[in-house]
């Protein structure tokens, strides 16, 4: 297999789960109290892709949080101005890339193939941990095509499948890229699929895109197998049921499948239900 290096996409705005992203980027907002990122992180480092020697993540949009976030752990690329989109991202990375094959994955992507939690109920964990569920990415690849994760179902982009959040690229067509906005469909995967060169690997598992409110909590449920996850140093005296409850958060309040932010808080007669509460008045409806 030839050499490959990783590149996780949190340079985006995260339009769509707006107001959320006002606070966050949404590669920061946690999952099962996880962050997006940490979550891509993991999975790629259980690929054996880890470190700034080998994995990159991007940055623009509130990218002060992110390379705070991502520190040392990886080689960061903070964009100019706009986001320059999936395409211009890598493209910016040529230099570092090097000659190398990329697993490119954004860090949006909720992938779960069903990995047995820590733990579950109230205390930490239970969360999916990571696992090299998309091994089978990297498998036997040559480094001449362009592979995609793929989750059979509408939209159908690519045959009966359509994208889930990770595809690997080879050298001679990153190296073809500008460092302009654009993105990976037109750039790469279309011109891959009408030349023959592109295979979509089926994955078994569960893939939601977090992009709006309603995936952005069926998300967070998924994660703690619709159970009650609460965080380190959270307070709860009120009703949870389905919840995931943020690390110092206080619920006085009753919370049914909601996700309250670490220090949020739901009041004594409050009812959060299908929403996520940010801070003390900041409620998003999953709908």
């Amino acid at each position: 297999m030839t050499d490959i290096c990783a590149v996780i996409l949190a340079a985006g705005e995260g339009r769509r789960l707006r107001p959320l992203t006002e606070h966050l980027p949404k590669a920061l907002c946690p999952v099962g109290n996880v962050a997006l990122l940490d979550r891509a992180m993991a999975r790629v480092a259980a690929l054996g892709i880890a470190g700034p020697a080998d994995l990159a993540v991007n940055a623009c949009y509130l990218g002060d949080q992110v390379v705070a976030h991502v520190g040392d752990r990886a080689h960061l690329s903070v964009e100019p101005g706009d986001p320059f989109g999936t395409a211009g991202g890598v493209a910016l990375l040529k230099d570092w890339i090097g000659g190398r094959g990329v697993l490119v994955g954004n860090a949006d992507a909720y992938l779960a193939a069903g990995e047995i939690p820590e733990t579950s109920g109230r205390g930490e964990g239970g969360a999916d941990g990571p696992a090299a569920d998309i091994a089978e990415l990297l498998e036997g690849w040559d480094g001449s095509t362009v592979r995609m994760l793929g989750v059979p179902g509408p939209p159908k982009e690519f045959g009966r499948h359509r994208f889930a959040g990770f595809s690997l690229l080879p050298w001679d067509l990153v190296e073809r890229l500008e460092a302009v906005p654009s993105d990976l469909v037109r750039t790469t995967w279309r011109p891959a699929e009408r030349e023959g060169r592109l295979e979509v690997v089926e994955y078994r598992g569960t893939y939601l895109d977090t992009g709006t409110p309603r995936d952005y909590v069926t998300a967070n449920l998924h994660a703690v197998h619709h159970e009650t996850l609460i965080g380190e140093g959270a307070v709860v005296t009120g009703s949870v049921e389905q919840a995931v409850i943020g690390a110092g958060a206080v619920v006085a309040g009753q919370v049914v499948r909601g996700v309250v932010w670490p220090g949020g808080e739901v009041r004594a007669g409050e009812t959060l239900r299908d929403a996520v509460r940010v801070g003390r008045e900041l409620t998003v409806a999953a709908d």
